[in-house]
């Protein structure tokens, strides 16, 4: 048994590891990296590995720095299969979609720049291809991966359908049981169950995006974003919120929702600016089955995503509009990490304006312009332009979908006491991925300050024997 770390190896992007076992190969996730555009194209255009010698995708969840590969793999001749959950497989048909038409539109770009033909990563019909290999798979069931492996999908608590994966390997006589993190939600997250980590494992592969940062607490995010929100209005500003179209979006839409029905914030026009948003959030409405019946809103309203303030804007002349009105709007729109999508043209015409706020709900990996808001750039180069940055910027931690260094470190120590009974209270090699390497090396320390003497934080395309 080997595990590779062909991606999110000491960095956030491209979460994609390669296990083999008894003469199988067998991916796990295959997301496309995120960053500077010269190093991100050369870095996605590359795979990781032969498609030939794959005989299994097992994916995590749906957002496109886990699944945003996949489509190149079909494209270059994959046709084995994808498992993942039902709701991740419902949600990638609306975003890989939704990448391939970015990619075929990048292309036409920089051959018009260019003045080259530049050929798209993938397109439409790789897309397509690429959900019609993935099986959805219920959590908490197993099922056979390839000779030797069982998988199992824990929920992660992350977006809707994200899932833990215990991968139970024997091979040559020889039993190991992996647990790959996928990204570890936080508890008391809207709309989604609380994270349910796998019972046991000989060996962790351990998200760390936030392994040395504290979260505000879940239970105050509701509160800052009606203060922020009433705050702006007031002064006659907008609400700016480049968001994640899967998972922070609808979770934004809950808690204004809820703020809505209890007169906590001004009675404004509130824009998903998204045709992503709106089709990811049709996805959410299919899958109740997995909401967390606990929340008071999924008890008393069938409805969680429209209320009377909220307002869909799917067609482009409709997003265009936006900017010739006037008075105080939030607007929620794509990309999360503010590097494509519409809000490029909102922050063009809004960064400037003190009256606004630009609020941050989510992480800003290095090198993107989302990033460079958050560290209060005077200038922002957008769409080609240098625009100053006199909007407020707030951030709210609250909302991050990552557990922070407490979350997580619980989250194993969870893995870890469930596995007490069979394995005799074993300590579990770590890994860690999908991280940045002061945030690794922060919470490596944590680690062996603790329990757990095992810790690496392996470098890209490191290999370990098992």
């Amino acid at each position: 048994m080997e595990i590779e770390f062909a991606g999110a190896a000491r960095e956030v992007t491209g979460s994609c590891h390669i296990l083999r076992i008894n003469g199988k190969t067998v991916l796990l996730d295959c997301g496309m990296f995120q960053g500077r555009r010269s190093e991100t194209r050369a870095k996605n255009a590359t795979l990781p590995i032969d498609v030939r010698e794959i005989d299994a995708v097992v994916l995590s969840h749906a957002h496109i720095d886990h699944a945003g590969r996949l489509p190149l793999l079909t494209a270059n001749g994959y046709a084995n299969p994808i498992y993942c959950t039902a709701a991740t497989r419902d949600l990638s048909a609306v975003m890989l979609d939704d990448s391939a038409h970015i990619q075929e539109k990048d292309a036409e770009f920089l051959a018009r720049r260019n003045k080259e033909a530049v050929a798209p990563l993938y397109g439409m019909r790789d897309a397509t291809t690429a959900v019609d290999r993935m099986v959805g798979l219920p959590y908490d069931t197993e099922f056979d991966v390839v000779a030797g492996l069982r998988a199992t999908f824990t929920d992660a608590g992350h977006i809707l359908g994200s899932a833990s994966i215990a991968l139970d390997c024997v091979e040559r006589g020889t039993r190991k049981r992996i647990v790959f993190s996928g990204d570890i939600g936080r508890a008391g997250l809207p709309i989604i169950r609380d994270p349910k980590p796998p019972l046991g494992a000989d060996v962790v592969l351990l998200e760390s995006t936030y392994g040395n940062r504290d979260h505000p607490p879940v239970a105050d995010a509701r509160a800052q974003l009606a203060r922020v929100i009433t705050e702006t209005a007031a002064r006659g500003g907008r609400i700016l919120v480049p968001a994640f179209s899967v998972g922070r979006t609808q979770e934004l839409v809950y808690d204004l929702h809820v703020l809505a029905r209890e007169g906590k914030i001004p009675e404004i026009p509130i824009y998903i600016d998204s045709p992503l948003a709106i089709d990811a959030t049709t996805v959410f409405a299919m899958h109740p089955e997995i909401f967390d019946k606990t929340e008071d809103l999924v008890q008393k309203v069938q409805e969680l995503f429209k209320f009377p303030l909220v307002r869909y804007t799917r067609e482009a002349s409709e997003s265009k509009a936006l900017n010739s009105q006037h008075g105080p709007m939030v607007i929620i729109a794509a990309s999360g990490m503010a590097e494509a999508g519409r809000i490029l043209h909102h922050l063009a015409h809004g960064a400037s304006n003190p009256r606004n706020t630009i609020l941050i709900v989510g992480f800003q990996a290095e090198h993107t312009l989302g990033r460079r808001i958050v560290e209060h750039a005077p200038l922002l180069r957008v769409l080609g332009d240098e625009v100053p940055l006199r909007a407020q910027v707030e951030v709210l931690g609250g909302y991050s979908a990552h557990g922070d260094r407490h979350e997580l470190q619980q989250w194993l120590d969870r893995v870890r006491a469930g596995g007490k009974a069979e394995r005799g209270d074993p300590r579990p090699d770590v890994y860690l991925v999908h991280g940045e390497p002061e945030a690794q090396d922060a919470f490596a320390v944590q680690l062996r300050d603790g329990v757990y003497s095992s810790v690496l934080a392996p470098a890209p395309h490191q290999k370990i024997s098992l």
